[in-house]
């Protein structure tokens, strides 16, 4: 009885092995039948934006949202459209966000000049900090001349060895008396 449970079990195990791959498999990528049809469907579809990745383009996308805009645009091509009116449609539709490469227009401006204004921001406010620190390295006051002469003294001070230092330290005196 063992021995024809290992072999139903086994039997069973081969059946996933061999089948498995099936219940993964997709539909092919449904295709227009002319080349140059083609060729611009996958160039309108390089110039619209996936609404769900939004950084990738219809074509580069895998999302549900992008395969169906990518099938309009194919069934747009096939029905005769142009280019510029499949475009016009989406944008009507999704607003210039759908296009991956935005018009410059009043509504796209803050887009296509926000990354220099950010730039000459960042490049005031290292010019007024490094002026700052300019004037401030300059505005240091000159010592008095009280303030210099102690200071000589100070560092006068320091740089004479302990035992020659007047007074010098408690442990010096007593090593001395010792020798």
């Amino acid at each position: 009885m063992t021995s024809l449970r290992l072999l139903s079990v086994g039997i069973i195990m081969l059946c996933l092995l061999v089948f498995a791959p099936l219940a993964l498999a997709k539909e092919a990528e449904y295709m227009v039948e002319d080349p140059e049809m083609e060729k611009t469907v996958n160039a309108i579809s390089e110039e619209l934006r996936c609404l769900v990745c939004q950084n990738q383009t219809i074509s580069d996308s895998n999302a549900p949202l992008a395969v169906d805009l990518k099938n309009q645009v194919r069934e747009m091509v096939e029905s005769g459209q142009s280019q510029s009116d499949i475009i016009d449609y989406m944008v009507q539709r999704y607003g210039d966000f759908v296009r991956y490469r935005p018009p410059m227009n009043a509504s796209t401006l803050l887009l296509w000049v926000g990354p220099f204004l950010l730039l000459l921001i960042g490049v005031a406010v290292l010019v007024i900090n490094l002026r700052k620190r300019t004037a401030m390295a300059k505005n240091t006051e000159d010592l008095s001349v009280e303030e210099n002469e102690r200071l000589q003294h100070l560092l006068a001070a320091e740089s004479l060895p302990q035992a020659a230092k007047p007074g010098g330290s408690p442990s010096q005196k007593a090593g001395e008396e010792k020798l």
